[in-house]
């Protein structure tokens, strides 16, 4: 795998992929895989570029989105409260993993 792939898409479409999933599907579980499937993948790549700090600290805001996604849907609306929250994970995953420095990423095997 290409580690130097950004995470911010995966960890902001995938906020957003779960939600379209849960909306279609009428399966809140089903959209709680593809956040499960997408914060995992992120976590491991934010410990390999970021450290376990780091990675502990992005998944929380990846946690603390979803769930203020929840209250700001009362206010502004299901979509455009996931896309606010799914905007500010992204930026926190860009600025907190996808720019560390090249110093504290693992290099590929091979």
């Amino acid at each position: 795998m290409d580690r130097s792939l950004p995470t911010w898409p995966v960890a902001a479409g995938s906020l957003a992929l779960g939600f379209a999933v849960a909306e279609a599907t009428g399966i809140r579980a089903a959209g709680g895989v593809v956040l499960v499937l997408g914060a995992g993948w992120c976590a491991l790549r934010w410990r390999e570029r970021a450290g376990l700090g780091r990675a502990a600290s992005l998944l929380v805001l990846y946690a603390a989105a979803f769930a203020a996604s929840h209250v700001l849907g009362d206010v502004v609306g299901a979509w455009p409260a996931v896309a606010l929250v799914a905007g500010a994970v992204g930026m926190g995953a860009w600025l907190g993993a996808d720019l560390a420095p090249a110093g504290r990423r693992t290099a590929p095997i091979g």
